[in-house]
């Protein structure tokens, strides 16, 4: 990558046309063109590929390269600025390392930072582009319709939200070594334990050896005397060492014998693995999530959220934080008596704001009205009959064989199965619209095997 002290406009060209990106927009091999570009490349090939490395591409709207964008407007805006002076080229290349640095909104030497675009102060974030502007900016077509924070409010929530994750992490920490001073403790008890028991067992085995040779001299001097004088060498030989007791010394080995192994491997105790963790930054504010981020919780008062452009606003919605484009993955959901729920997987590009989020990619099962149903946006509803009542859902994703299995892990009964050609980043969704009981991500058993060779 060009270092910022040689960066050249070819750096922010687009592959197809050569040109700084006009509206560039960036496909899931993280290659960006102008969207024009893409689209007639796309309609000359007759197929969703990306122009430099041929990987498919979904067919949806691929999404705007926020930053480059914004960097990119900057910049031909300058270049306009210099062709209307007479000066169609940057001096040099540091010199155009200060536009882009300048674009980006990092201008140094001012006591304020200030819109490179109207010299106006940046007292406003907006929510859309994630991006401070000054109040020309807000007015602009460019950010109709968009949702703003005054940009110490937005601060203030980043800190806050930021403390609350250092604190649960302290928390999670706390707890794991207390759990090895809990286990130091024990050992060393252990330990000092077994030293006194054979240091008390020594003093013991050294009381009787004593008593045995102070009895044997006793026994010596009472036949001298009956012997009187009498040659009683044979009475003076030495006396044999006393045999050594077996086990005196410490299992040393009992002690440090793979010990960071053996804590490991009882830790299995204290840690849960779970397959699926929740983002709370796409939770609608409705949603409320457990602190370790696997149980989703339902309230009609919504709590004050940032309206940031990945969390749902209209559906009770919330994805978990990783997605997948290759291979197969599982996860347990308990829906308990849930009496409102849905869950299943989703594309990366779903629509999250507004009522539209069904008509992009979506498959999943639910609960309303006490009947079970699946859905998905390509496919009508269907209706699910099973009984008993369901108290857990199983989801088996199989991205590249295109499917999505649910079933009924404790009865062993498949509910329904969706086939579909995944072409982007699949995300596992989660809604449930019941005060009373939440939904549950159920941790995985972890276990530690050792294998021999």
């Amino acid at each position: 990558m060009a270092s910022r002290a040689s960066l050249s406009e070819e750096d922010f060209s687009c592959p197809v046309c050569c040109d700084i990106y006009r509206d560039p927009v960036i496909l899931l091999c993280s290659h960006s063109f102008c969207r024009v570009c893409l689209q007639q490349f796309w309609k000359q090939k007759g197929i969703c590929e990306c122009p430099v490395c041929r990987r498919r591409a979904s067919r949806t709207a691929p999404a705007t390269n926020l930053v480059l964008r914004n960097v990119c407007e900057a910049l031909l805006q300058e270049r306009g600025r210099r062709a209307s002076t007479g000066h169609s080229k940057l001096e040099s290349p540091y010199k155009f390392a200060l536009e882009v640095k300048t674009a980006c909104g990092k201008s140094s030497g001012e006591s304020e930072i200030l819109c490179s675009i109207h010299s106006e102060k940046l007292k406003l974030f907006c929510l859309e582009d994630k991006q401070p502007v000054c109040v020309v900016c807000r007015d602009s077509r460019r950010h109709s319709n968009h949702a703003f924070q005054p940009i110490d409010e937005a601060v203030l929530d980043l800190k806050c939200q930021a403390k609350h994750t250092e604190r649960k992490m302290k928390e999670e920490f706390e707890s794991l070594h207390q759990f090895l001073r809990d286990e130091e403790s024990a050992r060393m008890s252990v330990l000092k334990e077994e030293e006194e028991l054979k240091s008390q067992m020594m003093k013991k085995r050294t009381e009787e050896i004593s008593k045995e040779i102070r009895s044997l001299f006793d026994t010596i001097k009472a036949i001298e005397k009956e012997i009187d004088g009498e040659d009683i060498t044979f009475l003076k030989s030495t006396l044999p060492d006393p045999e050594p007791v077996p086990g005196a010394l410490v299992n040393v080995a009992k002690y440090l014998g793979n010990l960071r192994f053996r804590i490991w491997e009882k830790m299995q105790d204290i840690v849960q693995y779970n397959p699926v963790i929740l983002d709370p930054n796409t939770a609608n504010p409705c949603i409320f999530l457990s602190d370790d981020l696997t149980n989703i919780y339902y309230k009609d008062k919504g709590q004050q959220l940032p309206d940031n452009l990945e969390r749902f606003d209209y559906w009770e919605f919330v994805l978990g934080s990783e997605g997948f484009t290759s291979g197969r993955h599982c996860w347990d959901v308990e829906v308990g008596d849930s009496t409102l729920w849905a869950l299943g997987v989703t594309n990366e590009s779903v629509e999250r704001k507004g009522e539209t989020l069904f008509k992009s990619g979506v498959w999943g099962v639910g609960y309303y009205n006490g009947e079970y149903g699946a859905s998905s946006s390509m496919d009508p509803p269907t209706p699910i009959t099973i009984s008993p009542k369901l108290q857990r859902i199983r989801v088996q994703l199989d991205w590249d064989k295109g499917s999505v299995l649910f079933s009924d892990p404790i009865g062993n009964t498949p509910l329904h199965t969706f086939n579909h050609n995944f072409t982007e980043r699949i995300f596992p969704y989660f809604s449930n619209y019941c005060q009373l009981c939440p939904l549950k991500i159920m941790p995985r058993n972890v276990s530690v095997e050792m294998q021999l060779h």
